[in-house]
């Protein structure tokens, strides 16, 4: 299949009809990633569901922090590594093929934890015919991938660390609220580029608890 290149950010990704085409509006959960860097906690990025790997090598590129990347289509992670080779020489990028709650060792706590899940719901992915149907089928409501995300970002998320999710615009965040207080997180913003675009900020409930000072331990490398 024919390969094609694109500007994303500061990277030159190349990707084929195999794997979602990059969105450029989706630069702003890289950009979010950088602009709340300064202020988190020393630790890596976890990207999950990364497809082509440019939302997480974009974010690695601008904040200087090594990287995971997960997705378990392996044409996707041939795809990861290759623009990691082309794109990424100051960071280390460790791309993982394969479930993504089988993909990260229980001790891993990251400073950033990136989602970019299908999220379409099932009836609606036959409006979009040029995207793979796995890179955009959420399920039955959309929300199948969204609510793995979260769950193995709350898992993984380091206690003073973010959690960045694009979703199905505001609305499917307000519908994944249950799911996001299942994996101990709240949500404290939502920047939207439209009613259909979305990225929610996400942070552990307890790095916010009134009760005593949040747990300041550093993250295991």
């Amino acid at each position: 299949m024919q390969t094609q290149t694109m500007e994303f950010g500061p990277l030159v990704v190349t990707f084929d009809g195999r794997v979602l085409r990059p969105r450029p509006w989706t630069m702003l959960q890289a950009s979010w990633a950088a602009e709340l860097s300064a202020d988190l906690p020393a630790g890596r990025i976890l990207e999950l569901c990364s497809g082509a790997g440019q939302i997480g090598q974009a974010a690695a590129v601008l904040t200087g922090r090594h990287l995971v990347q997960v997705d378990v289509d392996p044409h996707a992670c041939t795809l990861a590594r290759a623009n990691a080779a082309a794109n990424v020489a100051t960071v280390d990028v460790d791309v993982r093929c394969g479930e993504l709650d089988a993909s990260v060792g229980a001790e891993e706590r990251f400073a950033v934890v990136l989602a970019d899940p299908p999220y379409l719901p099932r009836d609606e992915v036959p409006a979009w015919p040029a995207d793979p149907v796995r890179a955009v089928d959420g399920g039955t409501d959309g929300l199948d991938l969204p609510r793995r995300c979260l769950a193995v970002a709350g898992a993984h998320v380091a206690p003073d660390g973010v959690v960045l999710l694009q979703a199905l615009g505001s609305a499917q965040v307000d519908a994944l609220a249950p799911d996001v207080a299942r994996a101990g997180l709240e949500v404290v913003d939502v920047r939207t580029e439209d009613d259909r675009r979305a990225v929610a900020l996400l942070r552990p409930v307890r790095a916010r608890s009134t009760d005593g000072p949040a747990d300041a331990r550093p993250a295991p490398a």
